[in-house]
């Protein structure tokens, strides 16, 4: 019998549990996806409450770049990541 592949979702939700956070070049680095953007918003209308914080850095050649860090909430009374 063949065994279902996560969905791009399903592997963003594990990735910040196991990880903490992500990034658009670590979603397309480590799990194949090009759209983060995309598929957090799917996720938020699953009910997924995320913190996004921007980070400013240089590329390669210097010049400022900034790009967004997602992360899950935690739940005010047990810690625990969101998840409606």
């Amino acid at each position: 019998m063949l065994e279902k592949k996560p969905t791009q979702c399903q592997r963003i939700v594990k990735y910040i549990q196991d990880f903490g956070a992500i990034t658009s070049f670590e979603a397309y680095r480590e799990l194949g996806i090009t759209q983060l953007g995309a598929r957090v918003f799917e996720l938020k209308r699953q009910g997924y409450k995320f913190k996004t914080t921007f980070k400013a850095d240089k590329n390669r050649y210097g010049e400022p770049i900034k790009y967004k860090i997602y992360s899950l909430e935690k739940e005010e009374n047990d810690g625990k990541l969101q998840a409606n």
